[in-house]
């Protein structure tokens, strides 16, 4: 058994967990989610694979415990970044990059392929309640651009998210996600700005499509 270095065991047992998740984020940094072991996590964080065990039962709960500390925390990030604008359209500007941002962080994105291998259903439902209050943040600012279906239009506005992340992934250098970034801004601005709009000038707009 580790030596005991915190004034009960209860306040050892959180500082070694604490210690477990960081070994696994510098594990996830270097060699993605194929290198998230027990094994490997004991060695880094110099423990017996046994002693693992008896903090995270397998490697599922191992994942949950890390999205249900760092999800929130880069969703924080987010929302502080979006409530340091001024105007709607910058708030969602700044949640756009944000998200991009975050899909250059090599813990962020092993973090994420490993929770998509590894937990069920009902884990990643828990993992999206941790985000209930980023979406509603995004609603109220749809709504402040006096968007008709605010909803909607979040669900969307993830898309855009989404397929710029893919994108980057994709990018073979560094230089490309910049202008990935931008490319995603104004796409979903355009978007959402006609969705403000209203559909009248699409209406009139219809007859003039292909054909």
């Amino acid at each position: 058994m580790p030596k005991i270095r915190a004034a009960t065991v209860a306040e050892h047992r959180q500082l070694q967990q604490a210690a477990l998740l960081d070994a696994a984020r510098v594990l996830l940094a270097e060699g993605g989610r194929e290198a998230l072991s027990f094994g490997a996590l004991a060695a880094r964080a110099g423990l017996a694979r046994s002693s693992v065990y008896e903090y995270f039962r397998s490697k599922s709960e191992l994942v949950e415990a890390l999205c249900a500390v760092d999800l929130p925390l880069w969703a924080a990030e987010i929302e502080a970044g979006m409530a340091a604008c001024d105007g709607p359209a910058e708030r969602i500007e700044a949640y756009v990059r944000g998200q991009v941002a975050l899909a250059t962080d090599p813990v962020h994105r092993a973090l994420v392929a490993v929770a998509e291998y590894e937990l069920d259903d009902a884990a990643r439902a828990r993992i999206r309640a941790a985000h209930t209050g980023l979406t509603a943040l995004v609603v109220r600012t749809l709504e402040e651009l006096g968007h008709t279906g605010p909803a909607v239009a979040a669900s969307l506005l993830q898309g855009v998210v989404e397929a710029a992340v893919r994108q980057i992934e994709r990018a073979r250098e560094a230089a490309d996600v910049p202008e990935i970034a931008d490319a995603a801004v104004r796409f979903a601005l355009d978007g959402l700005r006609s969705g403000a709009a209203g559909t009248a000038g699409a209406d009139a707009d219809s007859g003039s499509g292909a054909g």
